[in-house]
């Protein structure tokens, strides 16, 4: 079930969006190429939805396990990296290189885990964030693999997309908005569909305690790591999106700074949420890109509102709305009573 809150909270069967206002949302999204948007507008909205996806594999472990990994660029750059390498250096179709990527991501995410989750609290994530630096140092020195300080350049669009793109009439960078989007939501789907079971619900457990999740059967160690796991194959498959789609790739999109702009738009869009991973992205990158010629300044800006954002709405946007429809579902409720009682 596709809802808008957070799942083993109060009111979860309550107040819910729905599957068919995602259905809505993703309609619209799929018209705009239709109405002939320029090509900059089309690359805001394709990486609108590449961070979004990053966000929801993000999502998966610091909003629904409570651990914070900050080496999710860091498999964000080896999905890359890979349908780069294997396309440019191996030969291989972008369509067999994907799900490769995807699939190394999840297998080195489960060997981070067996190790990372033998700590805690803070120290997962800086030993996370560690591992993180040392992916973006091993992408920037391994010269005869990556390109090194140079970068992969030339990477070709998946075969078809280009002929499709034709055959329906649209510009290619149309038929990479398409391809963003299918890709976008299947992760929404893999990610509600995930949330919504046993296994979810397990993580929800976690996040509430680890010992008590234990008292309750549940294996915690074995639930965590399938969380890396699917937390870091997402970040994989949105890296091999992005390879296609921009071409070249350099070190820097595997650094931590990736992994904090996640983290931000997370936050603002709102943890532990289903419609948070998409929000924070599409709010701040749009204002970032609205922003850009003063860019010296972005985070004059960016800082008050997020000790705002913080302050007053610290489960985040989505959070925030979610609270509003409760307030307003209570008090219906209330008043009704009231009204009987009279």
């Amino acid at each position: 079930m596709l809802s808008n809150t957070q799942p083993g909270s109060a009111g979860a069967g309550r107040f819910k969006v729905g599957r068919w206002g995602w259905v809505a949302v993703f309609a619209v999204a799929a018209l705009v190429p239709l109405f002939g948007p320029s090509g900059y507008l089309l690359d805001i909205g394709i990486n609108i939805m590449i961070y979004a996806m990053l966000a929801y594999g993000m999502n998966v472990l610091l909003g629904y396990t409570g651990q914070l990994p900050l080496a999710h660029a860091g498999f964000f750059g080896i999905g890359a990296y890979t349908v780069g390498i294997l396309t440019l250096k191996a030969g291989w179709s972008f369509w067999l290189a994907w799900p490769v990527a995807v699939a190394l991501c999840a297998v080195l995410g489960l060997l981070l885990g067996l190790v990372a989750f033998r700590t805690k609290g803070d120290a997962f994530s800086i030993f996370t964030l560690g591992v993180g630096v040392i992916i973006m140092l091993v992408i920037n020195k391994w010269d005869t693999l990556t390109g090194g300080n140079e970068g992969l350049n030339g990477i070709n669009p998946p075969a078809g997309l280009e002929a499709l793109s034709q055959g329906v009439g649209i510009k290619l960078s149309a038929g990479f908005y398409y391809l963003a989007l299918i890709s976008l939501i299947l992760t929404v789907l893999a990610v509600a569909r995930a949330r919504g079971s046993v296994f979810g619900r397990s993580l929800i457990a976690i996040r509430g305690g680890e010992d008590l999740a234990r008292s309750a059967g549940i294996d915690v160690f074995t639930h965590k790591l399938r969380a890396m796991m699917l937390s870091t194959a997402i970040a994989g498959f949105a890296g091999g999106v992005y390879a296609v789609y921009v071409g070249f790739l350099g070190s820097a999109s595997a650094g931590p700074v990736m992994t904090f702009t996640v983290l931000l738009y997370l936050l603002v869009g709102g943890l532990g949420t289903l419609a948070g991973p998409l929000i924070g992205p599409a709010l701040m990158y749009t204002l970032t890109q609205s922003l850009k010629g003063l860019q010296d300044y972005q985070y004059i800006v960016f800082g008050p509102l997020l000790i705002l954002l913080i302050m007053f709405a610290p489960q985040g946007l989505a959070g925030l709305w979610m609270k509003a429809r409760a307030k307003r579902a209570m008090s219906a409720v209330t008043g009704n009573k009231g009204a009987k009682r009279a």
